[in-house]
């Protein structure tokens, strides 16, 4: 667990692999908007100054997450650096990492000593005896990279026993969209022992400022922030973050865009004969054996996706413009023709 795991955007590395230059592939390996939205121009105050919390930051976080004013809200510097200083925060005990899932998780905290125990997606939705055993239980939702909602009354009701032995829920929402507010758990934020995570990586296609939120039992995010120390979340980050999530307008057409484009892909990906996809409006998730052997074909046809191996999966984010929509398009022929002549002769 101590080994860095491969997660989705290493474009460069691919690059090195085929001899090709980055600027002409088509990464869609990171389930990242691709029609982010439009950053302003910072001002030369903002890189001068030190990040300052009185920006009221936090304020906009709690009214555009609904999250109720007792909960604890802290803008921090991306999801990833709160899950990997969450396990510092419990004696060592057992956790529950949903699976298949994002696997930094389950890696943080099992590199801070706890016991992490799998929870497979399908089976925790049959039956609750599992969570008898655990003190902690991280949930992705919807997840990443199955895309499979889980409904709020379920976790509350997760919540409500973990919370009896002094346990944890947490709660990663980097996938969902604003307007999928019946899912959120943030209207529980202020309850104790409940944690959520939120992002404006993905949906807004701000992947590469780092910023996201930690919100729920004030107690829990106050050793978030203290971990984490001051000035965690740049000036420009924090500026950037303030103006993205006031941006209502942007948000209610970006949304309905995105499920457009989700459509057309799960529409493309079956009309080239791959099974069924799930998804979000960010990206499509295909199970199939041959998904090794397709992301390599695709590789060598300049498209980048992001391959599972267990089990053996394809996700596919979206294209961005249409020049891009044809290149995938034509490389999927390609590389799909070539790997059913390779399994024919084998």
């Amino acid at each position: 667990m101590n080994e860095q795991l491969h997660h989705g955007g290493q474009l460069h590395e691919a690059a090195r692999r085929q001899g090709i230059p980055p600027d002409r592939w088509l990464d869609l390996s990171t389930g990242i908007n691709p029609l982010g939205w439009p950053v302003p121009a910072i001002p030369e105050s903002v890189w001068r100054r030190l990040p300052e919390e009185g920006d009221g930051l936090e304020t906009d976080i709690r009214r555009w997450s609904s999250a109720p004013g007792k909960a604890g809200c802290v803008a921090v510097p991306g999801t990833q650096s709160v899950i990997q200083v969450l396990p510092r925060l419990r004696d060592r005990c057992r956790v529950g990492v949903i699976v298949p899932g994002y696997q930094e998780h389950a890696r943080c905290w099992a590199l801070a000593g706890h016991t992490v125990v799998a929870i497979d997606e399908d089976k925790a939705h049959q039956s609750d005896n599992w969570l008898r055993e655990l003190d902690v239980l991280v949930w992705i939702n919807p997840n990443n990279p199955t895309a499979r909602h889980c409904s709020r009354e379920r976790l509350l009701s997760w919540h409500r026993q973990l919370r009896q032995r002094g346990g944890w829920l947490i709660v990663d929402e980097a996938f969902l969209l604003p307007d999928e507010a019946e899912h959120s758990m943030t209207v529980a934020a202020d309850h104790p022992g409940l944690v959520i995570l939120k992002s404006v990586g993905k949906f807004f296609g701000l992947a590469g400022v780092r910023a996201g939120a930690v919100i729920g039992d004030p107690e829990i995010t106050a050793g978030v922030a203290g971990l984490l120390g001051p000035w965690a979340l740049s000036g420009p980050a924090r500026y950037v973050m303030q103006r993205a999530l006031k941006d209502q307008t942007w948000q209610a057409a970006n949304a309905e865009q995105l499920r457009s484009a989700s459509n057309r892909l799960d529409t493309l990906l079956q009309a080239h004969g791959l099974p069924a996809t799930t998804g979000t409006a960010l990206f499509r998730y295909v199970l199939l054996e041959s998904a090794g052997h397709i992301a390599a074909a695709l590789e060598r046809e300049v498209v980048l996706v992001r391959r599972f191996a267990s089990p053996p999966a394809l996700r596919f984010g979206l294209p961005g413009d249409e020049s891009q929509w044809q290149h995938l398009n034509q490389a999927l022929a390609r590389a799909l023709a070539k790997s059913r002549l390779t399994s024919s002769a084998q």
